[in-house]
Parts: C-alpha cells; structure tokens; sequence
C-alpha cells in the first residue's frame, strides 16, 4: 500500500506520492552511478533513512529531500512535481503549447513531448518566422546534437559559415556545437521538426 503524505493549501490538499519521490530519487542515484551509503554521507542522513526514502516507505522533511537532490544534481521542484517517470510519454495536440514569439529569436518553439528528465531526446517542432518579420540574424550554439526533417516551407540552414537550402522532405542531421541558424526564404514561414540529441 502506497504511503501519502499531504501539504494542506487554503483551497485543499495536494497529494504527494511518497512511491513517487522515491523512485525518482533512486532513479536518480542510479543515473549518477552514487550508492546510497556515498549520498546519505553526503547529506548527513543514515543508509537506512534513505532507503526507505527511496523505497515509499518514510516521508521526509523537504530540507532532506533538498539536500538529496542537491547531492544528486536534479532540481527539488522536479522531485516533487508529481508527475512519475514513465517509458510511455504522450502529449495530445491540444495540450502542446508553443512558445511565445520573440523577434529576437526568430522562430517558436512546440515542444512535442514532455521527456523523461533522463532521455537523451528532445523532439520539438521549430516554427520559423516569415522573412519580413524575421530579425534574427546571429547563429545559436547548444551542446546537443541536432537532427531536423522539414515539415512544411523551406529554409536556408546557416552551419559552421555555409548556407544550405532545404524544402519539405528534406533532413540533415548536425553538431549544435558548431554556429547555425534557420533563415527563412519566404513569408511564408517554415515549420521544422528538430530532434535535440544529448551525447
């Protein structure tokens, strides 16, 4: 039986699901290749106590579960956000969202999943402002790999000082290290899916 613990607000109770906060943090520890007894000395606690942290079976003070995920390098408000880490990931159309338009950028941006904080992945399609409306002309750096498939319009692809067009259909898969940019040729913008690849 799952444990819970409530934080009572003026309009109710959330429900914090201990089960949750545990496999997180575990999976967390796992990921970062530390064992228990190396994060519970890190952060003052027993092997024991984190354990049954891990495992659902005890709740903590929030100021533990800081210092654990502090340890382990992962945000607290993702520890807490009640969402489980799951192999399925679904977004409906109606629940995506896209960023608000900044002419700086030069593009919006509809992220397609809400990933896993451990996948390697980020798929995200990048709307392309219209050439006359577009002001971006300074190149992006990111330390993931990029892999884009045009959806609909066309681009130039500025990478590393060249220029490449591209039209639907078209793919090309690059280092987000190197400078690039997509430059729009028309105003009739351009919708690119770009998968985010971490090494």
């Amino acid at each position: 039986m799952i444990r819970r613990l409530y934080r009572t607000r003026r309009k109710g109770r959330v429900t914090i699901d201990l089960q949750n906060i545990g496999q997180k943090l575990k999976q967390a520890r796992l990921k970062s290749k530390h064992t228990q007894q190396q994060i519970a000395d890190q952060c003052g606690i027993s092997k024991s106590l984190l354990s049954k942290i891990e495992n659902g079976q005890t709740s903590s003070a929030v100021a533990t579960l800081s210092k654990i995920s502090e340890a382990l390098g992962v945000p607290l408000s993702w520890v807490l956000d009640g969402h489980p880490e799951t192999d399925l990931v679904m977004l409906p159309k109606m629940e995506r969202k896209i960023s608000a338009d900044d002419e700086n950028m030069g593009y919006s941006l509809e992220l397609l999943a809400n990933r896993s904080r451990f996948s390697r992945i980020e798929p995200t399609i990048v709307h392309v402002t219209p050439k006359d409306y577009n002001v971006r002309n300074e190149p992006y750096t990111h330390s993931q790999d990029e892999f884009i498939y045009i959806v609909e319009g066309s681009i130039e692809l500025y990478y590393d000082g060249e220029k490449h067009y591209m039209e639907k259909g078209d793919t090309g898969y690059f280092k987000g290290i190197k400078p690039h940019l997509f430059i729009p040729v028309d105003n009739d913008g351009a919708k690119v899916l770009a998968v985010f690849i971490d090494e």
